[in-house]
This record gives C-alpha cells, sequence and structure tokens, in this order.
C-alpha cells in the first residue's frame, strides 16, 4: 500500500467512505443490525447448543451455515472485482491483497477456544444479549478488552 493511500484513508482503512452520513441516515444500519440479529435468532445460530454440536461434531447444521456464508462471500468478491462493483454511494471497492504470518494461526486458535467456551462467535454477541442471555455481556465485554490489547500490543508482536 503506498503512502499516499494511508494518507487518505487515515485510521478508518482503505475503504472507508469519504461521505459522512448523518445520524438519522444511520438509522439503516441500525435496522440491517436488527433484521440480521433476528435471523441468526430464528436460524439458531446464536444458540449455545448449536455451537456446542458442532465443537462436538454431532451435527452439521452449523458447518452448512458456516459453509455457505463463506461461498456467498467468495462470490460476492468475485463479481465485485470483476465488475467492478462500487458502494451505493458511487465510491470504489479496493479488496486489498493478504499476506499470511504464523500469528494468523495462533489468533485462530484463540477464537476458536473462546467460541467453544463461551458458545459466542463476536457476531452474534449483541443478538444473543438481546434474547435475554446476559451473561454474554462477559464474552462482549472480554472481546473488547482483547481488541484493546491487541491493538496496544500488535506492533511490538513477532511477525
Amino acid at each position: 500500500m503506498s503512502n499516499s493511500n494511508l494518507e487518505d484513508t487515515d485510521t478508518e482503512g482503505i475503504n472507508a467512505s469519504k461521505l459522512k452520513d448523518s445520524v438519522f441516515s444511520n438509522l439503516k444500519y441500525l435496522l440491517v443490525g436488527i433484521v440480521f440479529g433476528i435471523v441468526f435468532v430464528k436460524a439458531e445460530i446464536i444458540s449455545w447448543y448449536r455451537i456446542q454440536e458442532m465443537f462436538q461434531l454431532q451435527s452439521f447444521f452449523m458447518y452448512g451455515v458456516i459453509g455457505s456464508a463463506v461461498v456467498v462471500g467468495i462470490i460476492s468478491v468475485q463479481v465485485i472485482k470483476k465488475f467492478n462493483i462500487k458502494t451505493i454511494q458511487g465510491e470504489k471497492i479496493e479488496i486489498q491483497p493478504k499476506t499470511f504470518n504464523k500469528g494468523q494461526i495462533y489468533g485462530g486458535l484463540l477464537f476458536g477456544f473462546g467460541w467453544a467456551i463461551t458458545g459466542a462467535c463476536p457476531g452474534p454477541l449483541f443478538a444473543q444479549i438481546g434474547t435475554g442471555v446476559t451473561v454474554i455481556v462477559v464474552t462482549l465485554v472480554s472481546a473488547i478488552l482483547g481488541t484493546w490489547v491487541y491493538g496496544y500490543f500488535k506492533d511490538k508482536l513477532p511477525h
């Protein structure tokens, strides 16, 4: 990534929108999040029991959901690249190449162990809390703290 790209994006990333939405127009994201959470609840994707079934290799259900999401993601990225699709505001979407490092293995293992132990992945935490499983607040606070700790030590960690 060139230095000029870094200046253009600041700390928000390469695909950060240059257009700033009003508070009212950001309500669309809240509504999509609520619908997404309802779908997660109805599909039982946030169920601790479903997650435990997955990690104990007792059910294919969650693997099917995750596999479907991966396939949809792969197809979506290819379509975006092939047809040079832009955002709703007409801004270019840039997909940066990723480089592998061994820290991804450690991070993935830590993520998987945390997911298996808590029965919660970061995506549906708010949906789980919304269903009344308030103990998940501990997982949410831990995820926020872990993200902060990683951000603090990121530059000091081996590559």
